[in-house]
């Protein structure tokens, strides 16, 4: 994978199974990495500088309050590098989908920043990557699939998955993290099960049986989330339909990426006005 790449994080499943003493929410989740995302480019500079293109670029921070920034920031402190660098942030990802764009974003900016500035990169488990954002450790080590829990800092490679695709479907609706998990109902749930047999048949029995905690505040917040749920569970060759992370990005999980494209097309047909992409699971 390049360095600059950010892929979009996907929750096949995600289980609220309580809550930590900081009132942070504990995580069970399996993520994988999807084959479409941001892009981070760098350029050696005298300062560090931030711009940012792409479909989804209106409304993004191209100060400190973007993770990027913070990252560089970071890195370069933690690494006491001199020089600067001009980032460039190509969005390609909607903002606040529950797909870990941002968090992404800044996993892909601290490997791309420590190419150029030829330093090591900061660990994946480094306190410091943790306070970026809950996401930014997994999204450091993409693409391999992951299970998270804990808040974010308990992260193990989940292993090997079958070949499979997703179809990644946003409504256009913006969802924040926090209004979500305020209206969770029931923070206490089971965990995931124990990892199933190998096989395509298999992980998708097993995957059908998990869920994801969030989904249901989520459609009560976000009507449409419910819409692209059905969208996808009517297309042919859509195995499985299920929300990601807090939302509203939803995908279809298919056997392939043909089939994947065949279903992102009929969807995109019938709500021209929705995010739809299709994309190889990686690993």
């Amino acid at each position: 994978m390049d360095k600059g790449f950010a892929p979009a994080k996907v929750n096949l499943a995600l289980h609220v199974t309580g809550r930590a003493g900081n009132g942070y929410h504990l995580l069970d989740s399996l993520v994988v990495f999807a084959g479409v995302g941001d892009t981070v480019s760098a350029t050696a500079a005298r300062g560090i500088t931030f711009a940012v293109a792409g479909a989804f670029a209106p409304g993004v921070p191209v100060d400190d309050d973007n993770l990027v920034m913070q990252a560089a920031l970071l890195l370069a402190s933690r690494r006491g590098v001199r020089i600067g660098a001009q980032i460039r942030l190509t969005k390609i990802l909607p903002h606040a989908a529950g797909i870990g764009g941002a968090s992404s974003d800044a996993a892909a900016a601290i490997r791309r920043l420590a190419e150029l500035w030829r330093v090591a990169p900061l660990a994946a488990d480094d306190a410091d990557v943790l306070a970026l954002g809950s996401d930014v450790p997994v999204c450091m080590r993409a693409p391999v699939p992951q299970r998270l829990g804990g808040t974010g800092d308990d992260v193990t490679p989940w292993g090997d998955l079958p070949p499979m695709a997703l179809v990644l479907v946003n409504p256009r609706v913006e969802l924040q993290t926090a209004a979500t998990f305020a209206a969770l109902e029931r923070r206490e749930n089971s965990p995931l099960e124990p990892p199933p047999a190998p096989g395509f048949d298999a992980f998708t029995r097993w995957l059908a049986r998990q869920r994801n905690d969030l989904e249901p505040p989520a459609r009560a917040l976000v009507p449409q989330v419910g819409a692209v749920l059905a969208r996808l569970r009517a297309q042919p060759g859509v195995v499985l339909a299920r929300m990601s992370g807090s939302g509203a990005t939803c995908f279809g999980l298919c056997r392939d990426l043909a089939t994947a494209k065949q279903v992102a097309k009929a969807v995109q047909i019938s709500e021209q006005g929705w995010w739809v992409a299709p994309a190889p699971v990686l690993g």
